[in-house]
C-alpha cells in the first residue's frame, strides 16, 4: 500500500508539474498543416521554432486560456531554428526560463506541446548534452521523450517546471533535440533588437588535435589541444589572413581555442569587420596572424 501511495503521489506531482508548465505554452498557427507550439517568453513576446512559420503574415497565437490573438514576426533565424513573435496578450502567464545550462545527463525532462489546442506532454530522461559545433551558436539537449507532431517550438522542462530548452525537429540532422535556453536567450535578444542574427565568418574547416608537449610548451600556458586546419575556403577571411591547411589554431584575440566550440565562441557579432589576432602553430613555431571576419550569409 505504501508503494502504491508513493506512486500515486509521484503521478499527481508529475501531472501538477505539467499543468503549471503548460500555462506558459501556446499554440502557434503559422503553417498550412498542423499548428505548432510556442513559449510565452516575456510580456507580449512568444518564442517558437522558425521552421513552423511557413508564412510571414496572418499568423495567430492561441494561449492556454483559449484566447486567439494576431502575431507579427519580430525576428527569425533559420540557422538556429528560432523565431520571435510579438502579440498583444499581457495577461498570459510567462514561462519560467532557465538562466543557465544546468541540465545534465540523467535529469528527468518533460516535453510539452499545445499544437492541438490542449495540453500534450511526454516525459523521459536527458541522455546527451552536446556543445556547439560546426558553426552553431548553441549545443543540443537530447532526451528520450516522444516528440509528438506539433511539439516543435515548445518547451522542454525540468522537474521544477523550468524551461531548459526549446524543442526542434529541424536541427541535428532532422532528429528531435532541444536548444538550451542559454543559447536561445542570446538569439532572442538579438532578434528583438535587429530582427536577424549577425555571425562572424572565418572560413576554415578544422578538427581538434592533441598538442605534443613541445608545442604546448611554446604557448606558455596549459593547453593540450588546438584545431588543425583541414580546409581554407577561397577568398575567405582565413585565406586573406594567410592561414594554411595544416596550421593549428590555438587562440583568437588571446583567448585559447581548444575545440570547435571555443572557436565559435570567439566569433561573435562584434568580430565582424574588426581586425582580430589569431595564434597558430606552423612547422612547430608559434605565429601571430590577423584576420578580419566577414558576416556569414
Amino acid at each position: 500500500m505504501a508503494e502504491a501511495g508513493t506512486l500515486a503521489a509521484w503521478s499527481s506531482e508529475l501531472a501538477a508539474l505539467i499543468e503549471r508548465a503548460a500555462k506558459g505554452a501556446v499554440q502557434v498557427n503559422g503553417r498550412r498543416r498542423l499548428p505548432a507550439t510556442g513559449i510565452v517568453w516575456s510580456q507580449n513576446v512568444i518564442v517558437t521554432a522558425d521552421h513552423v512559420l511557413e508564412r510571414d503574415d496572418e499568423i495567430t497565437v492561441t494561449g492556454a486560456d483559449g484566447a486567439t490573438v494576431p502575431a507579427t514576426i519580430a525576428g527569425r533565424d533559420p540557422r538556429s531554428d528560432v523565431a520571435v513573435l510579438r502579440v498583444d496578450a499581457p495577461s498570459w502567464p510567462q514561462a519560467q526560463v532557465a538562466s543557465d545550462d544546468s541540465v545534465k545527463v540523467g535529469n528527468f525532462a518533460v516535453a510539452i506541446g499545445r499544437a492541438t489546442g490542449s495540453t500534450q506532454a511526454s516525459s523521459g530522461m536527458v541522455n546527451a548534452v552536446e556543445g556547439a559545433s560546426r558553426g552553431a551558436s548553441h549545443g543540443y539537449i537530447r532526451a528520450n521523450v516522444e516528440m509528438l507532431p506539433g511539439f516543435s517550438g515548445g518547451p522542454l522542462v525540468d522537474v521544477q517546471g523550468t524551461v531548459v530548452g526549446i524543442n526542434s525537429s529541424r536541427l541535428a540532422g532532422g532528429s528531435h533535440v532541444a536548444i538550451p535556453t542559454s543559447g536561445v536567450r542570446t538569439i532572442v535578444e538579438a532578434l528583438l533588437k535587429q530582427g536577424s542574427i549577425t555571425r562572424a565568418f572565418l572560413g576554415i574547416s578544422s578538427q581538434q588535435v592533441r598538442l605534443p608537449g613541445t608545442l604546448a610548451a611554446k604557448l606558455g600556458r596549459e593547453q593540450e589541444t588546438g584545431l588543425v586546419t583541414l580546409k581554407v575556403e577561397p577568398e575567405s577571411p582565413a585565406e586573406r589572413a594567410g592561414i594554411l591547411i595544416g596550421d593549428i589554431v590555438v587562440a583568437v584575440a588571446g583567448q585559447p581555442v581548444r575545440d570547435a566550440e571555443e572557436l565559435q565562441a570567439t566569433l561573435g557579432p562584434d568580430r565582424v569587420g574588426v581586425p582580430t589576432p589569431i595564434s597558430i602553430l606552423r612547422g612547430g613555431e608559434l605565429q601571430e596572424l590577423t584576420f578580419t571576419a566577414a558576416e556569414r550569409k
